[in-house]
């Protein structure tokens, strides 16, 4: 089914570009400052990851898995990633050789993926992955992101407590979106989130003097692995392993509820590329200082919110963003939308993705001992979620950022309760009343 460009469909690229661009910006950042690249090296690793994100998202779209789901720096290898420097720096370990290890393990998951991805590895995963753990997956996911999304709504600063006036702005935009997507009519509805970032962003520019922007740095390329030279370190790489599994079962998660979305199947081909496609993303990542990629679950609350499900919207947004990177100036300008704003607006937009975390388990029946599949994992997580990191520093640093993540032992307890158990003996035996 072809779409014509019209404006309705502008608007729709216009608001992916603005979703992709809050997804993406803080990454490159943070981590840039993390490993303590100069700016240039820096503003040159924003720009790529502008191109590369936009350009995954194009192939995605029109050659890889043919839905309307982001490709960009996925959100597991970011937790990973932070949670090995900040043990790496508290030990006083050469942050260069840990940058190098991170490096290469990059490149074994970026490998891993291409090569299982071609080997046919979907249909495994897509056994694992029942509507039960995509459910558990999207609730954890729901209840992370919403968690991260709050937390920028409050306008943290460096002495990390709330600043009030920015608090309530966000809370006046984020209450703004959810009306105009509740009462709005035909594509004023559809277009909240564009709305509320648009007003919103002018809303904090006339309210504070000293809106939230990056530096302006011109772009320099100092050296390609700005981290370190490739080292191999088998702790990192073996953990690298474990993470790449999770990331590819990710796309799994969000292949599966794009389906039930456009209430059509996935085909073995379209996975395969879509593996393709991120996996080699992947291995050009570490080259630029940035992370892994992976297909975002979390596009499915734009796409629940937006109501338009073709592709070329996706498409139109991805060629935007690309555009943001090759222009530094527009891409600097761009980068400048304040942080509360744009957690404010996906906080709102984000909420969709726990009703289709619901509809997951449409009627899968559950009774006092078939509740714990569900139960179990999803608790576990925003269990561990909600425990400060430090708790976990006795472990080994390789295991640290897995047994402190929710969202990874949450999907680990899923997938075993699920191969494990067999819960249809124990649903038949409760109907019959046995214990």
């Amino acid at each position: 089914m072809r779409a014509m460009l019209t404006p309705k469909m502008s608007l729709a690229g216009l608001q992916w570009m603005f979703f992709i661009l809050t997804n993406t910006i803080v990454v490159p950042l943070t981590l840039g400052h993390v490993f303590q690249l100069p700016p240039g090296q820096i503003a040159f690793s924003l720009q790529v990851s502008f191109v590369l994100t936009g350009a995954a998202c194009i192939l995605q779209a029109y050659w890889g898995h043919r839905f309307a789901l982001m490709d960009g720096p996925a959100g597991v290898w970011w937790g990973f990633t932070l949670s090995i420097a900040a043990s790496a720096a508290a030990s006083g370990a050469d942050m260069k050789a840990v940058g190098g290890s991170l490096a290469a393990g990059y490149l074994l998951s970026g490998l891993m993926m291409v090569v299982l991805g071609l080997l046919g590895f979907a249909r495994i995963l897509r056994k694992l992955f029942n509507p039960v753990v995509i459910s558990v997956s999207l609730f954890l996911l729901s209840a992370q992101l919403m968690a991260n999304f709050f937390t920028g709504m409050l306008g943290i600063g460096e002495d990390g407590r709330m600043n009030p006036p920015v608090a309530l702005l966000s809370v006046l935009i984020a209450l703004f979106v959810a009306a105009v997507y509740l009462k709005g009519r035909g594509w004023v509805s559809n277009f909240a989130m564009l709305f509320g970032i648009l007003l919103g962003w002018a809303a904090y520019g006339l309210t504070f003097p000293a809106p939230g922007s990056m530096p302006e740095h011109a772009a320099a390329v100092r050296e390609l692995f700005p981290w370190g030279s490739l080292r191999l370190d088998p702790g990192i790489m073996a953990a690298s392993f474990v993470v790449g599994f999770i990331n590819m079962s990710n796309t799994v998660t969000s292949l599966k509820a794009a389906e039930r979305l456009y209430g059509e199947a996935a085909t073995e081909s379209q996975y395969r590329r879509s593996f393709t496609i991120t996996g080699l993303m992947t291995l050009l990542t570490p080259v630029f200082g940035l992370i892994p990629f992976g297909t975002f679950a979390s596009s499915m609350g734009l796409l629940e919110s937006m109501k338009i499900l073709h592709r070329q919207a996706l498409a139109i947004g991805g060629g935007l963003f690309l555009m943001l990177g090759l222009i530094p100036a527009l891409g600097g300008w761009f980068s400048g939308l304040p942080v509360s704003v744009g957690s404010a607006v996906l906080f709102v937009a984000y909420l969709q993705m726990f009703g289709t975390a619901v509809r997951s388990v449409e009627g899968t029946a559950f009774n006092s001992k078939t509740i714990y599949r569900l139960a179990l994992p999803i608790l576990l997580g925003i269990s561990i979620m909600n425990t400060p990191s430090v708790v976990f520093s006795a472990l080994p640093v390789y295991i640290r950022p897995l047994a402190g993540n929710g969202l990874v032992v949450g999907i680990l307890m899923s997938l075993i309760l699920e191969t494990c158990v067999n819960w249809t003996k124990l649903d038949i035996a409760k109907e019959k009343g046995y214990d």
